[in-house]
Parts: structure tokens; C-alpha cells; sequence
């Protein structure tokens, strides 16, 4: 398997309440989209979000969440998300807020 089904289910939950929410099987794992944007998702060894570009900065202040590389180049706007911050409900939150967050003022996709 690509990515951890428990991390899988922790977003879920998180994102329960959540209008829009959809699932896609994206980056060799699983994201999660609101109204076709990507919220978050799971991968190896982790996951990832897209706090945007403008709240990077402080995302990345946050103990386990580092710059988002699959390939050696960084990608703007997304951190990865370490295992250790899916298991500390605190951490995981305020991520997936962030992330939230930066979904809630992009328009729906058509």
C-alpha cells in the first residue's frame, strides 16, 4: 500500500463535517479536495497540505511539517505533513485548518 489507511481515516474524520469534501487518488496517494481544490492528503511515509503560498511560512513553524519536494524541487503553497503530526490531534488540526482555510477563499472549480 502507498500510503497509511489510518493517516487515510484521521483526515476523514477531521474533514467530516466539512461541505464539498471529496476524495481522489492522486501523487502516488490520497488526497482530499473541497470543491476540487486540494486540501490535503496521504502519502509514504506521511501526507501533505496546501496552506498557500502566504501561509507557508508559518505552517512550516510547526514541530514535523517541512517543504513539500517529490521531486527535489520545492512546491509553493504545500508542506508535507510527517507522521508524527498525524498522531498529535493538536498539530493535525491546525494544519488541516490551514489548509482549509486557503481552500475556503479559492472559487468552486466548475
Amino acid at each position: 500500500m502507498a500510503y497509511d489507511d489510518g493517516h487515510a481515516e484521521l483526515l476523514r474524520e477531521d474533514l467530516a463535517d466539512e461541505p464539498g469534501i471529496s476524495e481522489k487518488k492522486m501523487f502516488g496517494g490520497l488526497c482530499f479536495l473541497k470543491f476540487g481544490h486540494m486540501v490535503c492528503g496521504v502519502h509514504k511515509g506521511g501526507g501533505m497540505a496546501r496552506v498557500g503560498k502566504t501561509a507557508e511560512a508559518q505552517a512550516l513553524e510547526i514541530d514535523g511539517i517541512t517543504p513539500l519536494s517529490f521531486t527535489g524541487r520545492k512546491m509553493g503553497g504545500m508542506v508535507d505533513v510527517s507522521e508524527d503530526v498525524f498522531a498529535d490531534d493538536a498539530r493535525r488540526t491546525k494544519i488541516v485548518g490551514m489548509a482549509l482555510d486557503y481552500a475556503r477563499s479559492l472559487p468552486p472549480k466548475p
